[in-house]
């Protein structure tokens, strides 16, 4: 190592330095999905983020999705995909299909990749403890239409049993949980992981709540990425249309859990390689931060 890149390593961790103080002890929910799931560089670095987080005295948790993966195997098994205000509609079939790939595939590979990187991750679902309590989603028509929509098992959430997850992370685990939610009858419901993510975060009074996503961040009127941003602010570029279509669900999400009292959420770009280390650990960061105030 030259003295170039040793003056540049120990730049690189004394600015991590007063982070790692900040959030040692503290709570993180990060929502693992877009290309850091599928590309294998990304899923490696994804996976030392998150094992390094654990080492240094934060609690992560990881709420993944997993849309693709479950669009593959409906294809290959020759079920149709259906959504609804971009919503999947999920019957029995599909709803079997859900739980195959979230519950079983996608989980026990974040698991393992984790488990690999020196880290000790557990696989749930949000049925296993009751951990996501959820009731069937209404989806409300449009044109004022009076009927309702019926999406089949696609839920909302209705109460977060926290107690699997205090458990896991006291005993030093860090809890992979896939957003699939039950009923009142132990039904299942599939449960858009963003919102999952968001609420585990509020449940858990997190420091922080992390969206990976396949975007830089929010972006303002010009397209250039908006480092630090309050609440007052998001609904102000939501009102003048500079938020617009895909994000907006992701900036909801955001805006509901700092309104609950996570600290800060940030949107990041999962394209940039350990994208989580370089947003908690860094002053520039790779993406949004978004406060309450």
């Amino acid at each position: 190592m030259n003295e170039d890149e040793t003056s540049s390593t120990a730049r690189v961790l004394t600015e991590a330095l007063p982070y790692i103080q900040q959030f040692h002890g503290q709570t993180i929910v990060v929502k693992y999905g877009g290309n850091a799931m599928t590309e294998e560089v990304l899923k490696q670095s994804f996976a030392r983020d998150i094992v390094l987080m654990k080492l240094v005295g934060i609690n992560p948790v990881v709420v993944h999705g997993g849309g693709p993966q479950i669009g593959e195997l409906l294809d290959k098994l020759g079920i149709e995909s259906r959504f609804v205000n971009g919503m999947r509609v999920t019957d029995a079939a599909t709803m079997d299909v859900v739980q195959m790939v979230l519950g079983g595939l996608v989980n026990q590979e974040i698991v393992s990749l984790i488990n690999t990187n020196g880290g000790r991750a557990v696989g749930v679902t949000g049925k296993d403890g009751s951990l996501i309590r959820a009731r069937q989603l209404e989806m409300e028509p449009a044109l004022n239409a009076p009927e309702i929509i019926d999406i089949g098992h696609v839920g909302e959430i209705t109460a977060i049993n926290t107690d699997i997850l205090t458990t896991l992370t006291t005993s030093q685990f860090i809890p992979v949980i896939a957003p699939i939610g039950v009923g009142e009858d132990g039904e299942s419901f599939n449960i858009n992981a963003d919102i999952v993510a968001g609420k585990i975060a509020e449940a858990l009074q997190a420091e922080k709540l992390v969206l990976l996503t396949n975007t830089p961040g929010i972006l303002d009127a010009h397209g250039a990425t908006i480092s630090a941003i309050t609440k007052p602010q998001v609904e102000a570029l939501i009102a003048n249309a500079t938020i617009n279509e895909g994000m907006l669900p992701k900036v909801q999400c955001a805006l509901d859990a700092v309104g609950a009292g996570v600290h800060s959420v940030q949107i990041i770009d999962g394209r940039e390689p350990h994208a989580v280390l370089l947003e908690i650990f860094t002053d520039a960061g790779v993406g949004t931060q978004i406060f309450a105030s």
